[in-house]
């Protein structure tokens, strides 16, 4: 097979994208400006779409608030819920480090709960065993944007007064029993970045229908200050203000969503080419012996941010694929495993089996909407010929 050169990830960027920054630059709003506020709007009536309970949801009530990154949703929403010094919030060993780095923010414990070896989410039946009386919340990551067991994680939390922040920095659009994830807990958090279902370059958006939740947000994402700089430069505020939080310079600008409002308007049609991309690998690999396809539960729907394959000598495999062209990567190396969090929370490695075993089997394949069917097509013999070999 003659050799190419596959990448990871290419962000899918057109003319419209282009067009779309140019538009933003023109205007003069180079920071969060007007395009933000459309942005927001349209990512909230974008959740609502198809909504079946008008009555719970409708476009007035679900806040959408954007920011510079996931992680600074994440902050803030842990903040918006009162997370403070002393307490602990539950999250899953398998994630990026952000999502325990923003609870370590408030002096605060990230608890590790191991996961599922099947869809490599948090494991339900560990949560009861990891609550104490300093917990406050729980953080679910829809890993590759597989949706966690929900119904489960809502019972033990409503039965223990705890709150619910959503890491869905994988899962847009992805659906739980028919329910859109953004609707469901306290706070969801989604990613705009380069290698997301819909990429920003850099960005983030935090969704709830909790208005307090959201003035909080809005609030602490620009320093603190009670009027936003749209406001305060329009026919709608005037230039005075009010510090009224210590808050953060978390916003972001309307260059970043002018490219969010185009890639949302073909938000749907970007995930069914990455679905054909999933469709395509999961009939190559599941006849093969040595390779370990997704599980993707029947009452629930992926965007596939992710596409990843279990192997055994998974090290050797990935240089294999390298000196074919093939570029790969690992998702994820669990927090337990980083020296700082091992060194300063205590974490042993034996209380993660699972995750252990996941982080030393698991192969991220490349899937975005640019990868070609031939390109696809390679990418599958070179993981074939890798493995079997």
């Amino acid at each position: 097979m003659k050799k190419q050169q596959i990448a990871f990830h290419k962000t899918h960027i057109t003319d419209d994208e282009i067009n779309a920054v140019v538009e933003a630059l023109k205007s003069g709003w180079t920071t969060m400006g007007p395009k933000t506020v459309e942005f927001e709007r349209m990512f909230a009536d974008y959740l609502f779409k198809d909504v079946n309970s008008p009555i719970l949801y409708n476009t007035s009530f679900i806040h959408a608030v954007s920011l510079n990154s996931a992680t600074a949703a994440l902050h803030l929403a842990l903040k918006a819920i009162g997370i403070d010094e002393g307490d602990e919030v539950i999250l899953p060993t398998n994630t990026f480090v952000s999502t325990a780095e923003v609870v370590t923010y408030f002096k605060a414990k990230p608890v590790l709960c191991d996961i599922e070896y099947g869809t490599h989410n948090l494991d339900t039946g560990k949560l009861e065993d990891l609550i104490t009386e300093k917990t406050r919340a729980i953080i679910p990551v829809h890993f590759a944007g597989q949706p966690c067991d929900m119904d489960e994680i809502m019972e033990v939390a409503n039965r223990h007064q705890l709150k619910i922040i959503e890491d869905a920095a994988h899962a847009l659009p992805s659906f739980y029993k028919g329910k859109k994830i953004g609707l469901i807990g306290d706070i969801t958090c989604f990613s705009f970045y380069a290698t997301k279902t819909l990429s920003t370059g850099e960005g983030g958006m935090a969704v709830t229908i909790d208005s307090g939740y959201a003035e909080k947000i809005r609030t602490n994402r620009l320093h603190g200050i009670s009027k936003d700089a749209w406001n305060r430069y329009t026919d709608k505020g005037n230039w005075y203000y009010e510090v009224v939080d210590n808050g953060n310079k978390y916003n972001t600008t309307d260059i970043n969503s002018a490219l969010g409002i185009v890639q949302l308007a073909k938000l749907e049609e970007l995930r069914d080419r990455r679905q054909r991309i999933a469709a395509m690998y999961t009939r190559a690999f599941e006849g093969i012996s040595g390779i370990t396809i997704p599980e993707i539960r029947a009452d629930r729907e992926t965007c596939w941010h992710l596409y990843v394959i279990k192997v055994g000598d998974r090290n050797n495999v990935i240089k294999k694929l390298k000196d074919l062209g093939v570029s790969t990567s690992v998702h994820f190396i669990p927090v337990h495993k980083h020296p700082y969090y091992r060194e300063r929370y205590g974490y042993r490695n034996d209380d993660y089996p699972v995750a252990n075993s996941v982080f030393e089997e698991s192969i991220s394949l490349p899937i975005y909407p640019d990868l070609t069917d031939e390109e696809v097509q390679y990418v599958i013999d070179a993981v074939s010929g890798a493995v079997t070999k």
